[in-house]
Order: C-alpha cells, then sequence, then structure tokens
C-alpha cells in the first residue's frame, strides 16, 4: 500500500458501515495505519446514524446490504451533512437508488487507494 494515501486519511473520522466481520477489521486496520480515525465498524444502520450524530465523521465507507437492512438511510443522511461515502459492495450496482450514483462504487475486497481518490479527491461538481 503506498504511504502517499496516508495524507488524504490522517486524522481524519472515517465511519465503516460494514456486517462481514474480516472486510471491516481489514478497512479498520489498513485505515488506523494511514492516520485514520476509525469510527465503528458498525452492522447496524440505527448504530451507524447514531456513530454519525454523536462521533462525527469526515467521510463514511458504506456496504450496501447488512444482514436484511439496505445502508440507504445513512447514505441519505451523509448526503444530508454533505459528508462524502463510498458504496463497498458485491452487488450489481443497479440496486443502488439513481439519486445516489454520483458516488462511487467500490467492489469487495475493499482498495484503500480507489476509496482515497473517491472520497478526498476530485469531486464531479468540484471538476
Amino acid at each position: 500500500m503506498s504511504q502517499s494515501y496516508s495524507q488524504f486519511f490522517s486524522g481524519r473520522r472515517v465511519l465503516i458501515v460494514e456486517d462481514e466481520y474480516l472486510l471491516a477489521n481489514e478497512a479498520r486496520r489498513q485505515l488506523l495505519k494511514l492516520g485514520a480515525i476509525v469510527v465503528g465498524p458498525t452492522a447496524r444502520v440505527e448504530q451507524a446514524l447514531e456513530l454519525i450524530q454523536d462521533q462525527g465523521v469526515d467521510a463514511a465507507i458504506l456496504d450496501v446490504h447488512l444482514d436484511g437492512e439496505m445502508v440507504f438511510p445513512v447514505a441519505e443522511r451523509l448526503d444530508e451533512l454533505n459528508i462524502p461515502y463510498v458504496f463497498a459492495t458485491g452487488y450489481d450496482p443497479s440496486i443502488i437508488p439513481a439519486h445516489f450514483t454520483g458516488f462511487v462504487l467500490c467492489e469487495k475486497p475493499i482498495e484503500i487507494e480507489h476509496i482515497a481518490r473517491a472520497l478526498f479527491g476530485p469531486r464531479r461538481q468540484d471538476s
């Protein structure tokens, strides 16, 4: 993993919403290595919303399907707060509602380099 990505994550609070323990733990480990402050991980929509409210976040990595729940209420809240996020999913991108298409869809396993560019690189409206 390139150290240049630490500039994107250093000191930033990144929420991980993921229901597969090994994937959540790997993302957490990679983010900590890059100097991020990891919020979570959590596998529940309700808890993710509480963490956003109580802990504050700078960015989020969201699994789309969480043990029977869809993560979209979390994405909607992040949109309201203008907080960047990416969807990390192995599902077909067509399950994501159209109003979320402006955000990068990452495939599992999580590739931290793609997430860094998606969260902290130029956004479509910025270019």
